[in-house]
């Protein structure tokens, strides 16, 4: 039998043989304190390094306290969580770690979302016993994030995510005793590793040792000067994930609340990046169609399968590590984000005679690789951007609560037109499988003349890690799969290389559940059902939408008969399209 019995805290607990003392505890509502445990049930992983000591139990019989999170149960173990013995130990363990920890609690990033602070809080410290020495370390600033070294606690979360789940390897341990931290090889800055910026290590920190680049407040004063155009975009993920920061549930869609909100902050237009992920579609369901055609006609050299390239952290994961074997099969049409800007600066300034140096583009996104994205320096024009500043969900929902802006307690406002208006398509681009659903939806009536009637196509979607599903359009097999996380990314491709894998378009979004689970998200502290519910949330978006496919939109019809021409014409690859790093 896969299931044992088990004593904890004097009640008997059925559990499956291979869960840890911690699991079994959890599933009976006894919570065991912890900082270094991670898992991600949707792929099977779970951290057991144990390094952090607050989880330690007592199992009767045994001579020491061992960790809850690492230790498995066995028939008939009997389990005390809350002794004298066991509390006194998890307080020194706390103590010890607080000891060479900075106090600047006030200022930190992380000061309300800190585990050490909640523990801290749980355990009543006030005094401490211990004197420890605290290194004052240089705090590395990127465009997308910021270390800040001396609150490292060595739970080594952050090393697990990039080291087991991304597989970027860009994080471990090093030096000894009270100098030791998670650091890069040779202490170099992020910018100079392999580092893709998807802030997973961010999402997953539990104190303030890693935490976005904040520019709300360069925001701020270009608000405050009232002389230009300040327009945002809102993307599809950060909608069913910020009211978590007001009391919502994980996704509830609060977009006419989140419009209401922008225009009190002096948000001039408030669009959505959702009218540019219809635009995103086209020219990615575009450049689909002309690639499989050549290829079902018997031309083997073309590229295959086509990549998507919606997601920078993918993107820059596929230079460093893939460059010569896929680099030519990546999509090249620009993300919505950067298609959003370039629109803006490029045909919707322009209309109403506003320079591009009068608009700042502002996005809202659930990432923060798109804060580098964002500084592309293809993506400006003089060293004007297209995206001036790139805001993460956490950091909009700061600027709220510090101009006393409860989404609670507003009216629901609307999008401004034209770029507000959007196919339920869109939506589903803020989860894994959304772009490759949204993109058959439009491929299928391309390809086969036909109207699609039936637009949910159940087969790609999931939080399983990797999924294939075969689609018959046409009398053709046409093969699809949908990777969220870059180590099963990694997997995929070296199954392609192999020859082990057939596949026409393969979707890849670097965040688990893709961008409902971004890392500039509301913290999940490891509790991934929220993840799943603001997935759902967007699904529930796109079935209310009357349009639920982006060649119907009629703004983005609109936008081609006026300027683009049609998809993939030299005006679409000038302005829609992008080039990429080759890295050996």
């Amino acid at each position: 039998m896969d299931n044992i019995v088990v004593v904890i805290d004097g009640k008997e607990v059925e559990t499956h043989r291979e869960n840890t003392i911690l699991e079994a505890a959890k599933s009976v509502g006894i919570e065991i304190p912890n900082l270094c445990y991670l898992k991600i049930p949707e792929i099977g992983f779970k951290n057991n390094c144990a390094s952090c000591r607050i989880c330690m139990v007592e199992i009767v019989g045994n001579k020491k306290l061992v960790p809850a999170c690492s230790t498995k149960v066995n028939p008939g173990m009997k389990i005390n969580t809350n002794t004298m013995e066991v509390l006194e130990k998890r307080r020194n363990v706390l103590e010890l770690m607080l000891s060479n920890h900075p106090t600047d609690c006030l200022i930190c990033a992380k000061n309300g979302n800190c585990d050490l602070q909640n523990l801290a809080k749980e355990f009543g410290i006030r005094d401490i016993r211990f004197k420890g020495k605290i290194f004052e370390y240089r705090r590395e600033t990127s465009l997308g994030i910021v270390r800040d070294l001396d609150k490292c606690i060595m739970c080594r979360r952050c090393e697990t995510m990039c080291r087991e789940v991304q597989t970027c390897e860009v994080l471990s341990g090093i030096n000894r005793g009270f100098k030791s931290i998670v650091s890069t090889a040779f202490e170099r800055d992020l910018d100079k590793t392999d580092c893709t910026f998807c802030g997973q290590c961010v999402a997953v920190c539990p104190v303030g040792a890693l935490y976005e680049k904040d520019y709300t407040w360069d925001l701020i004063r270009e608000i405050a000067k009232k002389d230009k155009r300040i327009v945002a975009q809102i993307a599809p993920a950060v909608r069913v994930a910020i009211g978590e920061e007001f009391g919502f549930e994980p996704g509830e869609d609060i977009t006419g609340e989140l419009i209401t909100a922008l225009k009190k902050l002096g948000f001039t237009d408030v669009f959505d990046t959702n009218f540019a992920a219809d635009l995103t579609v086209i020219e990615e369901s575009h450049e689909i169609e002309e690639r499989v055609k050549k290829y079902l006609n018997g031309d083997k050299k073309v590229k295959l399968p086509v990549l998507t390239s919606c997601c920078p952290a993918w993107v820059t994961f596929l230079e460093n590590n893939y460059s010569e074997d896929y680099l030519e099969n990546i999509s090249t049409a620009k993300s919505p984000q950067q298609m959003f800007g370039a629109v803006v600066k490029n045909i919707w300034g322009p209309i109403r005679g506003i320079s591009r140096e009068k608009i700042v583009s502002v996005s809202i996104m659930p990432c923060l690789a798109k804060k580098l994205e964002g500084k592309i320096s293809n993506f400006s024009e003089k060293g004007n951007y297209d995206v001036d500043y790139t805001l993460t969900t956490r950091e909009l929902a700061r600027l709220l609560k510090q101009s006393n802006i409860d989404l609670k307690t507003l009216q629901k406002g609307e999008f401004d037109k034209p770029l507000g208006e959007s196919s339920g398509a869109s939506d589903i681009f803020g989860k894994t499988g959304g772009v490759t659903e949204a993109v058959i939806r439009d491929l299928y009536e391309n390809l086969t003349g036909e109207v699609l009637e039936n637009v949910d196509f159940k087969s790609v979607r999931g939080l399983e890690e990797i999924r294939i599903a075969s689609l018959n359009i046409n009398n053709q097999n046409i093969r699809v799969g949908i990777v969220h996380g870059l180590g099963a990314a990694r997997k995929v491709l070296e199954r392609l290389r192999e020859n082990q894998e057939e596949l026409h378009v393969l979707e890849v979004m670097a965040c688990k559940g893709g961008c409902v689970g971004g890392g500039g998200q509301p913290y999940h502290h490891g509790d991934f059902d929220k993840i799943r519910k603001r997935a759902l949330g967007l699904e529930k978006i796109d079935e209310n939408k009357s349009i639920r496919k982006s060649k119907d939109n009629p703004q983005i019809i609109s936008l081609y008969e006026k300027y683009l021409g049609k998809p993939g014409s030299n005006d679409a690859h000038k302005l829609l399209h992008r080039e990429y790093k080759y890295k050996k």
